[in-house]
């Protein structure tokens, strides 16, 4: 299965909606759709960076491997 991106989750636990984290960290929707759905092929550290710091969370609790 490989990386599994946990970010919805993360989404619903802080009660935000995708279009307010992509407004708020200056990537587009359909950016933060493609890595939400786990089909990015890589994600910047400076994009990661800020998905934590508007989410308070850490790297791991976003991203997770998977057999």
């Amino acid at each position: 299965m490989g990386i599994v991106v946990n970010l919805d989750v993360m989404l619903a636990k802080r009660k935000m909606k995708s279009k307010e984290l992509a407004e708020a960290i200056g990537i587009t929707e359909a950016n933060l759709s493609i890595l939400k759905s786990g089909k990015a092929k890589a994600i910047r550290f400076s994009t990661l960076e800020a998905i934590c710091k508007e989410l308070d969370c850490q790297p791991g609790d976003l991203l997770e491997y998977q057999e």
